[in-house]
């Protein structure tokens, strides 16, 4: 009986005792559907704008960090960056969009022809495969099996996130709101939390939130800097090798390099695919580009820019990734590595706080 007791007093036991009533308290609250269906439909109509008001904000607060040190006042800051973003929106439309336009335009009428391409070599590569040994026919068959999930997954985000962007255009009002609230007053959002507090409580709640924060801002100003020289040096690289559609392929590869470790192998595949279609020999070019662009980020760029602030393994990086795509679709995948990193930093503040507590304890006695 003791042994029992002694096992309800340890924290893992507590917290999953924990997880699992909150669990059950959500699951039997909202089938109260006539009361939290109005609320869900309210709160997935505000944390889409909310999401990108707050990278909004993570992106320009060095900025306005900048500008208030040079003693511009908190509007002005303020109205300096909307200027900013407006004037870095028309640039990239003015400067950017006519030949994405006319790649676009090119790769649609093009896009026959290249499925065409691409289902005769699949057909040719089948025929071939009934002379070779039959481990090897199985590899290929559960490799064109794999291919066709992750195919069939891939377009299913990107069909998720097209529809989470169409209903954001329609909120589109409620993200310059956010926006600028967390300009003017994010000084003001940890107190209001933490002033509910008091004494060493109060400490550890605003060292948690501050820790927070540091976490989110890490990641969304590295990841974004990360995404952008990636996305640039590829351009290079292809550009030198004059595969075609240079520009979408690096576009694409810009928002594909957000998703740490696989989003620069999702933008490696239609790269493959063009460059095989154009002259297979570029394949091995743009393998070559994308390799160099993965070792010069892997062992410069990221542990310069992210450091040692998130400290999450790659292969929980990508167990998270892929189990958060099978829950939330892309949206999903992009927010999974930020709120798991967050969630750590809860979790060690509160491991912290509770050993401090012990400490304090044994002191006593």
């Amino acid at each position: 009986m003791e042994g029992s007791g002694e096992v309800t007093k340890k924290l893992w036991f507590q917290m999953g005792v924990g997880i699992l009533l909150a669990i059950l308290i959500i699951k039997y609250f909202l089938e109260i559907t006539w009361i939290f269906a109005p609320i869900v439909i309210i709160a997935k109509a505000v944390i889409l704008p909310l999401m990108i008001g707050g990278v909004l904000y993570y992106i320009t607060e060095p900025l306005q960090r900048l500008l208030e040190k040079r003693k511009v006042p908190r509007w002005g800051s303020i109205l300096v960056i909307l200027a900013s973003i407006t004037l870095v929106i028309w640039g990239f439309v003015a400067i950017i969009g006519p030949p994405v336009t006319d790649q676009v335009n090119g790769l649609v009428e093009n896009a026959p022809k290249i499925a065409k391409e691409v289902n005769e070599i699949k057909d040719d590569l089948w025929k071939q495969k009934e002379i070779l040994p039959d481990k090897i026919q199985e590899s290929i068959n559960d490799a064109m099996d794999s291919a066709q999930t992750i195919a069939i997954n891939f377009t299913k985000w990107i069909f998720q996130f097209l529809q989470s962007l169409f209903q954001a255009m329609f909120l589109l009002i409620l993200v310059p709101f956010f926006f600028i609230f967390m300009l003017k007053d994010h000084e003001k959002f940890a107190p209001l939390i933490y002033n509910f507090f008091t004494g060493e409580r109060k400490e550890w709640v605003r060292k948690t939130l501050h820790d927070i924060d540091t976490v989110l801002r890490s990641y969304i100003q590295g990841q974004l800097l990360i995404s952008t020289i990636l996305a640039t040096l590829i351009f290079i690289g292809y550009f030198s090798i004059g595969l075609e559609y240079t520009l979408l392929l690096a576009i694409f590869a810009l928002f594909m390099n957000l998703i740490p470790f696989i989003g620069p192998w999702i933008a490696l595949t239609p790269a493959v695919i063009i460059a095989y279609l154009q002259d297979p020999k570029l394949v091995i070019w743009v393998g070559v580009i994308t390799l160099v662009a993965q070792q010069i980020d892997s062992n410069l760029i990221t542990p310069n820019v992210m450091g040692k602030s998130l400290d999450i393994h790659p292969l929980t990086v990508i167990t998270i990734i892929l189990a958060a795509g099978n829950i939330a679709g892309f949206v999903g995948i992009i927010i999974a590595i930020p709120f798991y990193a967050v969630c750590k930093a809860i979790l060690k503040n509160v491991y912290e706080r509770r050993k401090e507590i012990k400490q304090a304890a044994t002191k006593t006695v």
